[in-house]
């Protein structure tokens, strides 16, 4: 049966800082190891207020050193923002620090706007080297080889283990052709999603880090005491994805009593399919629906988002859900 981790986003509620967003991020990843979920990504993202993990290998940092046993990484890191050879020193110190813990996720967009990109310093077309810049930070984690001048301290031979992320059929190519782990992001991007998982399954070359495929997908989970309350919650993660489709990316609003008083029926419906893999309810009503999205994809692992406004209130939908994830298992 697929395992649980939790990816967050660091999210900046209304009335809240930045700060207090990545301390509630430490405390939900020493939740989410007392209650035995895999793993804890977080992600990057940039000029956006409502999200607090742009810097994500501090932010990383931050959480693995405030826990013990869950492995923590990113989920992913956008590698056409960076050179390789930083990325592998930034993870190379991180695996250095907190052996055996660390994970690599890397994307291909850039996790920002055009004009964010330039405040970037990178080539907007950099993206088009992604597999090459993958290949290259791969080796720059390896084993030093013969002749190799240039070497990332710490970095080398720390081998993090590398993941590639995605919502298209490019980056699950690109997976299987290198023989790595796949993590969809069906928490926002469903479209493509069994197609991509076909894919990657079928084109997958055994690595040195992996010897069969390993697929990971994302889902949002929102669960409470009863199905309506948990309905109230997600209204705070509707009215987000209402927001990214007006362009206006703010903080993490609270729920409120009457989402169809927010946006219109188009909205409505745009939503509905950005969250096709939502789920959301009491512990019976999730149980069900998780079962049979784990059944659908045959996905080893489950990576859970939860964008709620109350930190209790999430805190306590982790604990619902573990509780769900043994009863599967």
């Amino acid at each position: 049966m697929a395992v649980f981790s939790v990816l967050d986003l660091a999210y900046v509620s209304e009335g809240s800082t930045p700060g207090e967003a990545l301390r509630r991020s430490l405390d939900l990843a020493r939740h989410a190891e007392r209650l035995g979920y895999k793993r804890f990504w977080l992600a990057e993202h940039h000029n956006m207020i409502g999200i607090a993990s742009a810097a994500t290998a501090v932010a990383i940092g931050y959480v693995a050193g405030g826990t013990s046993t869950i492995r923590v990484g990113a989920g992913g890191i956008m590698l056409p923002n960076h050179s390789p050879l930083v990325i592998a020193e930034q993870f190379g110190t991180l695996e250095s620090l907190y052996p055996g813990r660390i994970d690599l996720g890397l994307g291909r967009a850039p996790g920002t706007d055009q004009q964010t990109l330039r405040a970037l310093r990178r080539d907007p077309m950099s993206a088009e080297t992604f597999p090459r810049d993958v290949v290259e930070l791969r080796t720059l984690l390896g084993p030093l080889q013969p002749g190799q001048t240039v070497q990332a301290v710490p970095g080398t031979d720390t081998r993090v283990p590398l993941w590639i992320l995605g919502s298209s059929l490019y980056g699950a190519e690109l997976a299987a052709i290198l023989g790595l782990p796949y993590a969809f992001a069906s928490h926002f991007a469903p479209a493509a999603l069994h197609q991509a998982i076909a894919l990657y399954r079928e084109k997958f070359q055994p690595s040195d880090q992996l010897d069969k495929p390993y697929v990971m997908v994302g889902a949002s989970v929102v669960a409470s005491e009863t199905d309506r309350e948990a309905a109230r919650l997600f209204t705070s993660m509707q009215q987000r994805f209402t927001g990214m489709i007006r362009n206006d990316r703010g903080l993490l609003p609270p729920p409120i009593d009457n989402i169809d008083d927010y946006w219109t029926p188009v909205e409505k419906a745009q939503v509905a399919h950005m969250t096709r893999c939502a789920f959301v309810g009491s512990r019976a009503t999730i149980r069900d629906e998780l079962a049979a999205f784990i059944a659908e994809t045959g996905a080893d692992e489950i990576i859970v988002t939860a964008a709620i406004y109350d930190h209790a209130a999430r805190l306590r939908s982790y604990e619902i859900l573990a509780e769900v994830a043994r009863e599967l298992a």
